[in-house]
């Protein structure tokens, strides 16, 4: 029997308002440097890329829904464009403390989400929101040469994650899952203390 295997991705979106904002931005992008796919992904900050079987999502789907119970909401501040040189630009985040604590708790699920030693899940360690990838030289230089020249601040709070799917090789992620940021532990030790 073939097992299916799909693609997950663990992110965070901005809200609705400033989703509309960023997508504005990529298809700015996409028009002005013929660069299609910088629209086909909205935006998002990618947490986790791994692959896995899908008879085991119950597994770590349960595991993400608990990490998020016990954090808090936090604000994400995102302040003017970084690159990869040669082929992405991004928005870049600045470094926040709730963000990175998050990170590395959600490094306690590597266990459950790695199916075996080639499909080893990716942890991402600078987080960004990508306005365009894989970009061909031409675009990169002309695409960098204008938004190193922009700046874009902005703040939004984050409530939740989201896990993604896809089946390997086909295009489009789904919504899987979602994950609200609950802050439960302080709600129970708040509780008992009284």
């Amino acid at each position: 029997m073939n097992e299916l295997i799909n693609e997950y991705l663990l992110v965070i979106q901005p809200n609705e308002d400033l989703c509309e904002r960023i997508m504005t931005m990529k298809q700015h992008f996409a028009g002005n440097y013929q660069c299609p796919q910088a629209t086909h992904i909205k935006p998002q900050i990618t947490l986790i890329k791994f692959s896995h079987y899908e008879m085991a999502e119950s597994r770590f789907v349960n595991r993400f829904r608990n990490i998020a119970a016990v954090n808090a909401p936090f604000k994400i501040t995102l302040n003017d464009f970084g690159s990869l040189p040669a082929h992405t630009i991004y928005i870049n985040i600045q470094t926040t403390n709730q963000l990175t604590v998050l990170s590395k708790e959600l490094r306690q699920v590597q266990a459950f989400i790695l199916p075996d030693k080639q499909n080893k899940p990716h942890f991402i360690t600078e987080p960004v929101i990508n306005i365009a990838h894989k970009l061909l030289p031409w675009q990169y230089e002309k695409g960098w040469l204008e938004y190193s020249n922009t700046h874009f601040n902005t703040s939004f709070t984050v409530n939740e994650m989201l896990l993604l799917k896809r089946r390997e090789e086909t295009n489009g992620y789904k919504t899987l899952a979602r994950f609200p940021l609950l802050s439960q532990v302080k709600k129970l030790e708040q509780a008992s203390m009284f």
